[in-house]
């Protein structure tokens, strides 16, 4: 399993790359193999205010439909565009290519509560499913 050092992620599964007071956010490539096969990603509008917690983004697959939570709190400024066409590359390149969407921080002191790529991985094991 792919757990990238650099990143930070979230109990929920998703991930989160820091670029200064803007953040990439993504499922991680756990919660893309738990989904199998995406087929749908319903994508944030651009402009939209997130909260720590609340679902944010749909991703739909041939086992089941769930929710994406924002792993911080911000505003929507960018949106995978690509994912419409190609929702299969959230499978193929979950931290890659998969991303989906970007956000401006509007707390940073919230990304203290997100979890290391070591502590996800202890997550994971303490789930039983790594």
């Amino acid at each position: 399993m792919n757990i990238p050092q650099e990143l930070k992620y979230s109990k929920d599964h998703e991930w989160v790359k820091v670029e200064g007071n803007r953040v990439t956010i993504g499922i991680t490539d756990y919660a893309q193999q738990q989904l199998g096969d995406v087929v749908f990603v319903e994508l944030p509008e651009v402009g939209a205010d997130l909260t720590v917690g609340g679902g944010f983004s749909v991703v739909e697959s041939v086992k089941a439909v769930s929710d994406v939570y924002a792993p911080i709190s911000g505003k929507v400024i960018e949106v995978n565009e690509a994912l419409v066409d190609a929702p299969e590359t959230v499978n193929q390149e979950p931290y890659d290519g998969g991303w989906i969407a970007v956000v401006e921080v509007a707390d940073s002191s919230e990304l203290n509560e997100l979890l290391s790529s070591d502590d996800y991985e202890k997550l994971l094991a303490e789930e039983g499913d790594h």
